[in-house]
C-alpha cells in the first residue's frame, strides 16, 4: 500500500505538504495539489480510517444543510434521512446544523451566512436556481467550504456533487405513465412549484419532450405555479379546472398535490381526470389508494437527506471528491396496488 512519504518522494515536496493535499487542509499551489492527487490515485493511495476517525475527531468539524420548509411533506422525510445521519457522525465529533426556510433565494442566501458565521466546514442544500446563489457557492468553494446540493441542483456552479433524482428521466417517466393511462383527445394541465427551481422545470421539460410525438392527441392546455403550498393550490387548480372543462389529466410537478387533489373532489372531476404526481407522502399514499390520483414516482427522501452529509464528511477527512457528480437515487413507481 502507497504511503504518503512516497507520494512526498514521487512528488518532491514534504510530507506535510501531501498530507495538507489530501486531508483537504491548508493553501498548496494548485498545480502541486493536482500533480499529488494524481500520484496518490496512480498508487491507488487509501488513508489509514482509524487515523480518518482520530482526525476527524480532533477536528470538530461542522456540516450544515438547508433544506426548504416542512410545509412541502416530502422533506419531512428528507429531514429525518440528515437526522440520522447528523446523529451517526455524531460519534466523530462531527455536529451537523439544520436551517429549514421557505422556498426563494433571500431565505437561502440569509441561512448560508448564518452557517458561515457558525464556522461550518461543509454546507448541504436545495438551491434555487439563482444567479446570487450560483455566486455564493462559488464564493465558498473558493474559500474551501465545500457544497453538496440536494433534491434540486443548479446551473454552472463549483459545488462538490448532486444528490437526488434525475429530473428529466423522472418528468419522461410521469409522460410515459399518463400516455399509457389515458386514450383518446387528452388534455393536460401542469401543476408546478416554482419557474426559479431547476427541478421543477427539469420534470416539466422532461415530461412535454417525451409527449412531444404524441402532440396530434396529447395537449399541453396550461401551466400554473403554486409555490409548494396547498391553499394556492387549491385555489389556482380550481380556476384552471373551471377555465378549462375539457382538462382530463393533471401532472403535478411539485408539491401542492394534496390542495390541488381536493379541488379536483370538490369540483366533482375525481373519476375523469388521470393525475400523475410525485412522492410518497402520507397524503399522497392516501389518495393513491382512494383512486383520485392514478400514480406517483416516489425518489428515496431519506437518502437525500444522510447521503449529502456522508460525501460531506468523506471530502472534508480524505480530500478525496466523491466518486461521481451526480449521484441519482431510483425512480421509484407507485400505483393503488403496490402503494
Amino acid at each position: 500500500m502507497a504511503t504518503i512519504k512516497e507520494i512526498a518522494a514521487l512528488a518532491g515536496v514534504s510530507r506535510g505538504t501531501v498530507d495538507r493535499v489530501l486531508n483537504n487542509r491548508g493553501a498548496v499551489n494548485p498545480a502541486t495539489a493536482a500533480k499529488i492527487r494524481e500520484i496518490a490515485k496512480a498508487l491507488d493511495y487509501k488513508p489509514n480510517r482509524a487515523g480518518l476517525v482520530l482526525a476527524a475527531q480532533k477536528k470538530k468539524l461542522k456540516l450544515g444543510m438547508i433544506l426548504f420548509s416542512l410545509d412541502n411533506p416530502f422533506f419531512i422525510d428528507v429531514l429525518e434521512g440528515a437526522n440520522e445521519k447528523a446523529q451517526e457522525l455524531e460519534g466523530y465529533n462531527c455536529t451537523v446544523l439544520i436551517r429549514q426556510i421557505p422556498l426563494n433565494p433571500e431565505a437561502q442566501l440569509q441561512a448560508m451566512e448564518e452557517l458561515v458565521a457558525q464556522e461550518a466546514n461543509g454546507i448541504a442544500m436545495a438551491p434555487c436556481n439563482d444567479e446570487r446563489i450560483r455566486q455564493s457557492i462559488n464564493a465558498l468553494s473558493e474559500r474551501g467550504i465545500p457544497v453538496v446540493t440536494f433534491n434540486t441542483d443548479i446551473e454552472n456552479s463549483k459545488r462538490l456533487a448532486y444528490v437526488g433524482s434525475n429530473y428529466t428521466k423522472s418528468g419522461a417517466t410521469a409522460a410515459g405513465l399518463l400516455r399509457l393511462m389515458t386514450h383518446g383527445e387528452v388534455h393536460v394541465g401542469i401543476v408546478t412549484g416554482s419557474s426559479g427551481i431547476l427541478c421543477h422545470t427539469e420534470r416539466i421539460a422532461g415530461f412535454t419532450e417525451t409527449l412531444r410525438p404524441w402532440q396530434d392527441h396529447i395537449h399541453i392546455t396550461e401551466i400554473i405555479e403554486v409555490h409548494d403550498d396547498e391553499i394556492e393550490s387549491y385555489e389556482k387548480t380550481t380556476a384552471l379546472l373551471q377555465a378549462h372543462p375539457e382538462i382530463n389529466a393533471l401532472f403535478f410537478a411539485a408539491g401542492g398535490v394534496y390542495g390541488g387533489c381536493r379541488s379536483v373532489c370538490a369540483l366533482n372531476r375525481k373519476n375523469h381526470i388521470c393525475i400523475v404526481a410525485f412522492d410518497k407522502v402520507p397524503t399522497t399514499k392516501e389518495l393513491v389508494a382512494d383512486g383520485t390520483i392514478s400514480a406517483i414516482i416516489c425518489q428515496q427522501p431519506k437518502i437525500q437527506g444522510s447521503k449529502p452529509l456522508a460525501l460531506l464528511f468523506a471530502y472534508l477527512t480524505t480530500g478525496e471528491r466523491p466518486e461521481k457528480e451526480y449521484n441519482y437515487v431510483a425512480v421509484d413507481i407507485r400505483i393503488r396496488e403496490n402503494i
